[in-house]
């Protein structure tokens, strides 16, 4: 359902506080709604139990998502040659993805930190992005985007934590961080 006269733009949602992947989910509901095709690309990240996989299996939404990571992830392990080579799977997918055309919009969720722990090269990515097919519109998350990559989008939003109930102990909940 793609409009001649769109202009694809480039999102990043980073910054220290919580939403950053719930706002690109959030935008990819409302363009699926609107009969857009997504994908979403999800880096370090490997688990089907996740709330957005699990809500996407049961509807016929253009909603694709793909995972590349390990089941466990690395902070709680040192980082492994394994996790640089699915990364790069996934900046592989991300790039046939692109040239397909099939997709309106591309989320790229945890990019930034796929970059910020070297497991993937900013200038790779950025390279992909400058590439990409004008239609198409670009959704990039995760903590320290660099001023290289917030100098690069049409659009910046940055999450601050102001209060955070992990601060009291409270761990992550199910449907509310996975």
């Amino acid at each position: 359902m793609r409009d001649s006269k769109t202009k694809g733009l480039v999102h990043v949602y980073t910054g220290n506080g919580k939403g950053k992947t719930t706002a690109a989910l959030g935008t990819a509901l409302r363009a699926a709604g609107h009969g857009l095709k997504v994908l979403i690309i999800q880096f370090m990240k490997q688990q089907d139990s996740i709330g957005e996989m699990k809500a996407l299996a049961g509807t016929d939404l253009p909603i694709t998502i793909k995972q590349f990571g390990q089941r466990v992830f690395f902070r709680s392990r040192a980082c492994e040659p394994m996790d640089i080579h699915i990364a790069h799977q996934g900046l592989q997918f991300f790039k046939e993805a692109m040239e397909s055309e099939t997709y309106d919009i591309i989320v790229l969720d945890e990019i930034i930190m796929a970059i910020y722990f070297g497991l993937v090269k900013q200038d790779e990515v950025i390279d992909l992005i400058q590439t990409r097919p004008s239609h198409l519109h670009l959704l990039l998350t995760g903590r320290k985007a660099t001023k290289k990559l917030k100098d690069l989008a049409d659009l910046v939003t940055e999450m601050k934590e102001v209060k955070h109930y992990y601060r009291r102990g409270v761990n992550a909940q199910k449907g509310l961080e996975y």
